[in-house]
């Protein structure tokens, strides 16, 4: 029996509406027209039902303090770094401009693990998303929670080695260099106050980056946006991601897709090739 176990099947709900407004800065932050007929396009849904956590909470991370009470929805894991590890999603119907929203979140699994660079807890949520009390997302979320960084570790990820990506093998590709600009505009649709993503001076020299990074979130927000510039808009059936490495600003980081049997294949890579996250979809 694990000491989590009382914390699986906590549920919340969120509240929130698809603001026009909202939505033209997501798109202008993205360097994207809105789809011909006037619905969101897909990773849209990350923008909405969002924490809103006072500033007096927050830890030295940037994320609210976890404590244990009946009123937090996770745990308090002693484990001080959190990623957004990967996301399974079901996109069953397009979000439009003006619609109420309704989110539920489910803590569906909590597990502990050991890995190579020492104790790790992941968190299952399970979200469903209504627009106008219609299901139209539903996602499987993995959270992961890891020790401190060692000190004098190695920044993470790597310098860029000798090899350079080759577009060649897929069927589409897009390069953008992610700014600092971005970073702060992805963080401010998403209320997202994490550190790594806008304090150098922290990302570096107390969670071992080697630069702020990139968000998980926003990487895949690129993939789906290279889709749909592909496929067209909200013609995915599902998508599927598992961040595998860092991404840092200031560094070129390719999007690239391919057909593969029914399904597409996407990843996200450094310029030498090394995979910073790895994605399927259907149509």
């Amino acid at each position: 029996m694990s000491e989590w176990d009382a914390w699986i099947g906590r549920e919340h709900s969120h509240y929130d509406h698809v603001e026009p407004a909202a939505v033209k800065r997501w798109l202008a932050t993205l360097d994207r027209a809105a789809p011909a007929d006037g619905s969101v396009p897909q990773a849209y849904h990350w923008c909405l039902c969002l924490p809103d956590a006072p500033t007096a909470i927050l830890g030295a991370d940037g994320h609210p303090v976890r404590e244990d009470s009946q009123d937090s929805f996770l745990p308090p894991i002693p484990l001080p770094r959190r990623m957004w590890a990967a996301s399974t999603i079901d996109f069953l119907a397009p979000l439009r401009p003006g619609q109420s929203v309704m989110r539920t979140s489910r803590v569906a699994a909590i597990t502990e693990k050991q890995g190579g660079t020492g104790k790790l807890v992941f968190a299952e949520v399970a979200h469903e998303t209504y627009g106008d009390g219609e299901l139209a997302v539903r996602e499987i979320q993995s959270i992961v929670f890891r020790e401190p960084a060692s000190a004098g570790a190695p920044l993470a990820p790597p310098p860029p080695g000798d090899v350079i990506f080759d577009p060649a093998e897929w069927d589409a590709h897009r390069t953008l260099v992610p700014s600092e600009a971005l970073l702060f505009r992805f963080s401010a649709l998403t209320f997202n106050s994490h550190r790594i993503h806008y304090d150098l001076p922290y990302a570096t020299a107390v969670e071992g980056y080697r630069g702020l990074v990139v968000h998980g979130p926003l990487t895949a927000t690129l993939l789906l946006d290279l889709a749909q510039r592909t496929v067209g808009d909200n013609r995915l059936k599902g998508f599927a991601f598992r961040g595998v490495s860092p991404a840092v600003a200031g560094e070129p980081l390719h999007l690239a897709l391919r057909a593969k049997d029914d399904a597409l294949e996407l990843a996200a890579l450094a310029s030498d090739g090394r995979p910073v996250m790895q994605g399927s979809a259907t149509l």
